[in-house]
């Protein structure tokens, strides 16, 4: 069944489904792209098969392109008629195994929304994974690049005829919520996982002991380095609360009464809470790191600290702000005008529809 437009678009996320019930950055980006492909078409989640290879294990590798070969046999024979396959996040560690094939086989287009080419992983314990990613990529009939950083990748060996095609990152909404008094307390929010997500949440406990004066922190997020989070922030007592995970509305609530973010986005992509947080009209405290530019607002991006100043840089972009109220404000106020304008829903679609629009009428 279609929607009013008579378009129906298959939709799949190797890495991690939208349905998954563990909330991450890639669940969410999955969930508002599937809202956003809704806005003209009727969409299909294909398939929950999940590709994703975290260890670099050469005999997983294997046996996970085996059961690729299976599936994509079963959608063949059993998928109703799309019109278009849509895959969201195809890297080295979770590549499309699945969705060239399928797509040959019924004679549709093939796209790719953030997909990255990672030649360093070829030869080592990703090969056959880095391998399959680039092959999937080399297939898309477009792929959409959410960073400029990404950009200049796929462009590098970006097969004749591709199209490669812009889609800046965006919040699942048409306006603004509501606007923070700026009166509370620092927010930070992510999850409290190992890797960059435990780095990012050692440099704030860094952060905080350069900080003088009244200050507090609020922490959303849970994961399985709670401990370690929790232990890194002990030294701080009262001052750090740790919210857990928080569902829509109170996350919301947390948003609306936070004085700053701070999250300092330690090999972030890009990260969906910094648009949050600017939107709420909230000033930001973050690295200078690629992923970070193509989403803050001009004001946020001119004072972001640089990674080798470490805690001390983040502690001094804080201190600029607190002793500044007025200029906290009208940053905001800025920083959610600029969101307004590029990352919500209706630009966003427009982006999509607009070439995705194009490679139907190719294909007609």
């Amino acid at each position: 069944m279609t929607g009013a437009s008579g378009k129906c678009v298959g939709f799949y996320a190797p890495m991690k489904s939208p349905h998954h019930p563990v909330p991450s950055g890639d669940r969410a980006m999955a969930r508002n792209l599937i809202q956003l492909l809704q806005t003209d078409a009727d969409v299909q989640l294909v398939s929950e098969f999940n590709s994703r290879d975290k260890a670099g294990d050469p005999d997983t590798q294997q046996r996970l392109i085996a059961e690729a070969e299976a599936e994509a046999n079963r959608l063949i024979q059993d998928l109703p008629a799309l019109d278009l396959w849509v895959t969201y996040h195809c890297y080295y560690k979770a590549p499309d195994l699945i969705g060239p094939k399928v797509a040959q086989a019924r004679g549709i287009p093939y796209v790719q929304i953030e997909s990255t080419r990672a030649k360093k992983r070829l030869n080592g314990r990703w090969d056959l994974f880095a391998r399959a990613a680039h092959t999937a990529a080399d297939a898309a009939d477009v792929i959409f690049y959410l960073t400029e950083q990404d950009h200049m990748a796929l462009l590098r060996d970006k097969p004749t005829g591709q199209t490669l095609a812009p889609l800046a990152p965006f919040l699942p909404r048409d306006s603004l919520p509501q606007t923070s008094d700026l009166t509370g307390p620092m927010l930070s929010v992510g999850m409290m996982r190992a890797g960059d997500k435990l780095a990012s949440y050692t440099l704030i406990a860094d952060t905080l002991q350069h900080l003088s004066g009244d200050w507090s922190l609020d922490i959303a997020g849970d994961g399985p380095m709670r401990h370690e989070v929790e232990a890194l922030m002990a030294r701080y007592g009262a001052r750090v609360q740790f919210l857990g995970q928080c569902d829509a509305a109170t996350l919301e609530q947390a948003y609306t009464r936070a004085s700053l973010f701070l999250w300092p986005g330690v090999k972030e992509a890009f990260g969906m809470v910094y648009l949050e947080a600017q939107a709420h009209g909230m000033p930001v405290v973050a690295q200078d790191r690629p992923g970070l530019r193509d989403v803050l607002s001009p004001q946020n991006k001119s004072t972001m600290a640089a990674i080798a100043d470490g805690g001390s840089g983040l502690a001094q972009a804080i201190a600029d702000l607190t002793s500044n109220r007025a200029a906290a404000q009208d940053r905001g106020t800025k920083a959610a005008q600029y969101i307004a304008r590029h990352h919500l829903a209706p630009a966003a679609a427009h982006q999509l529809w607009r070439v995705l629009n194009q490679q139907l009428e190719g294909h007609i």
